[in-house]
């Protein structure tokens, strides 16, 4: 990427967390309604002091940060950098206010422009877009915005759901054609030696490294993702009922949390309805199932007799696939139904897809040194790995070797599942 491209991206990316905060009337932004959310005032300083703390301090000579407590509140969790607010009081933050923070991300996008545009580093020369350290750290600081871009909209949702009147947030989310299901059918790979992680040129986040080879069995991935009619069957078959289908810890979720259903589904007059970014609608029978805990999609597929990808699996599936779905670009905003092709679909977009894997190191991980070290290594532990994006994700933020990891339990993602299985012979 050029220096050109690169301060291109920049704006690009910086405006875009705040067209989508555009619907929002102001009391929306300070809202926190469980300890895994946070509001999106919060959002968007965050991924200011990112830029701020690990572009502009070390980096622009003479810069002058704007306030000096914004440091302890809009850290998230890098302990090299400090003390931090604690995470589920980011809701109790009536100051700064919605303006102060809009102010905040202009003072460092006008500090950003001078670090990227004028060169005015520090006393050592160089420092500007075309410099790889200033380069690879806004790159990143770039990626971890589109992050918080999925977690502006997802975490909105959640805070939006717990209303009672359902507010909309915007009100032509696209749900996609009731129409007939197309056929699940499974679609064979064959096993052999396999390069995994991350091997381009381009970005990649330092868990998708470094690459290494696995071997595979043979194996089989279904053709499209499974939907809403497909689960709706599952719920019917008593399948929440049924402690034959789940692990252990996901049987005493159902028990302790009274799962019935997926997260956001609910009953009225016997028909199941789903809340949307758009407010409450009927559920498509058509469209991909979503916001399911890891525990829901693998009770479902052992109920089905199959079972969920390895992420190995699903990347050697991926890897001859063109980035393109229903992504953020898309703005549909919601799981679209799948096409009527029998050839692998949806492998980009629609819901970020659990696999069996636990999110573990690659064979010669080493985090980075210093506090951005702490990004994603230090999660390595009691997380499952999803792939391939979900209605929310920019479409120019994954690829086939991105890993995104969540706890088993985590149900407010847009998540869902493909089913798998082996192949005899």
């Amino acid at each position: 990427m050029t220096a050109t491209d690169l301060v291109a991206q920049y704006w690009a990316v910086r405006h875009l967390s705040e067209t989508l905060c555009e619907p929002l009337e102001i009391e929306d932004y300070g809202v926190q309604s469980m300890a895994d959310v946070s509001p999106p005032k919060w959002h968007l300083a965050h991924t200011s002091w990112f830029f701020e703390t690990f572009l502009l301090r070390p980096h622009l000579a003479g810069y002058r940060e704007f306030h000096p407590g914004y440091g302890y509140l809009f850290n998230s969790y890098y302990e090299a950098v400090g003390d931090r607010h604690p995470r589920p009081q980011r809701g109790l933050l009536s100051r700064p206010t919605v303006k102060e923070v809009y102010e905040y991300r202009a003072h460092v996008d006008a500090a950003m422009e001078r670090l990227l545009c004028d060169g005015q580093g520090p006393a050592r020369e160089g420092h500007r877009a075309d410099h790889p350290a200033v380069a690879e750290l806004t790159t990143l600081g770039l990626h971890h915005e589109q992050q918080h871009q999925e977690l502006i909209l997802t975490d909105l949702k959640y805070n939006l759901a717990i209303n009672p009147l359902r507010p909309v947030y915007r009100s032509d989310v696209a749900l996609g054609q009731v129409q007939p299901l197309t056929p699940l059918a499974f679609v064979d790979f064959r096993g052999g030696l396999y390069d995994l992680g991350h091997q381009s040129s381009g970005f990649a986040f330092d868990n998708e490294s470094p690459a290494h080879r696995v071997y595979l069995q043979d194996f089989a991935l279904a053709n499209r993702l499974v939907t809403n009619g497909e689960y709706l069957e599952f719920i019917a078959d008593k399948g929440y009922q049924t402690a034959a289908h789940w692990l252990a810890e996901g049987w005493g979720m159902v028990q302790s949390e009274g799962w019935q259903a997926p997260l956001y589904w609910e009953q009225r007059d016997g028909e199941w309805w789903v809340f949307t970014l758009g407010g409450m609608q009927p559920v498509n029978p058509a469209a991909p199932v979503c916001h399911l805990s890891y525990f829901e999609a693998d009770a479902f597929a052992q109920w089905r007799g199959d079972r969920l990808p390895t992420e190995a699996e699903w990347e050697v599936a991926a890897s001859g696939v063109s980035i393109q779905g229903n992504l953020l670009a898309a703005d549909h905003l919601h799981p679209q139904p799948a096409s009527k092709s029998q050839k692998l679909q949806q492998l980009y977009g629609d819901v970020w897809e659990w696999t069996q894997s636990a999110y573990l190191p690659y064979p010669g991980f080493r985090p980075a040194p210093g506090a951005v070290g702490e990004y994603n290594g230090k999660f390595m532990c009691n997380q499952m790995v999803l792939r391939g994006g979900s209605c929310v994700t920019p479409p120019d933020h994954i690829r086939p070797s991105y890993r995104n990891f969540f706890p088993p339990s985590a149900r407010w993602q847009f998540s869902g599942l493909r089913l798998a299985k082996g192949v005899d012979g």
